[in-house]
């Protein structure tokens, strides 16, 4: 596999954007929030699918019987611009037949401290929190 990812995202009317990987498929982004999430929004939600497709796996490996994953992002931002997030809290929702907190915390600390790229491509000194919800 490639270490190099390709996008390209094109404007198509007031600040709304279309894009994607070549040859796959396309999302669209909205600076306004109103069409299509925002690209702060986008951020939070890469961060969450990164983590949750992380723990997915690592649950499912684990014979968890994982039956649902929900998960909550909160993103703090600076008043100052550029306005970028200081913080983020994170509350995954997490339910399985086999899951217990042991297992649900293990696969979040693997997810959040050595797998999810999105994560760790987050600036280093933006406070990242989580909590976690089992029912």
């Amino acid at each position: 596999m490639s270490n190099l990812r390709h996008a390209t995202i094109n404007w198509t009317n007031g600040l709304v954007f279309e894009g994607g990987a070549p040859d796959g498929p396309a999302t669209r982004l909205d600076g306004d929030g109103v069409a299509a999430p925002s690209p702060v929004v986008t951020l939070l939600l890469a961060a969450a699918s990164c983590s949750g497709a992380d723990i997915v796996s690592i649950l499912e490996k684990s014979r968890a019987g994982l039956t649902s994953c929900r998960i909550e992002m909160t993103g703090t931002r600076q008043e100052a611009h550029p306005r970028r997030f200081i913080a983020i809290h994170m509350v995954f929702h997490l339910a399985g037949t086999a899951l217990d907190e042991a297992k649900a915390r293990h696969a979040i600390r693997l997810s959040l401290e050595k797998y999810c790229s999105v994560v760790h491509s987050l600036a280093p000194d933006i406070a990242l929190t989580h909590d976690l919800v089992l029912g």
